[in-house]
């Protein structure tokens, strides 16, 4: 993994990881709604590449309210995995 690599993965763990905290303890449907389109704006501006291996394809990947919490969680995951290679 090259460093540039390695930083953009980082980047976004720490920030999808941030907001994966608030979303799973929040109550509130409108600051769910904000930080579904927080990481939604998000993915659309990230590395193309980092995109590509998370969403495996699926270009609906972190921008779909009914699957949003659970690819969020699965992104979390799947940087972790990417990190400790």
């Amino acid at each position: 993994m090259s460093v540039l690599d390695k930083n953009a993965i980082e980047q976004a763990y720490a920030f999808f990881h941030q907001k994966e905290r608030v979303y799973a303890h929040s109550s509130s449907e409108r600051e769910k709604d904000h930080i579904e389109d927080c990481i939604a704006s998000y993915a659309n501006a990230m590395s193309p590449t980092l995109y590509a291996a998370l969403s495996e394809g699926n270009n609906a990947y972190l921008k779909e309210h009914a699957t949003f919490g659970d690819e969020l969680r699965d992104a979390l995951i799947k940087m972790e995995r990417m990190l400790s290679a």
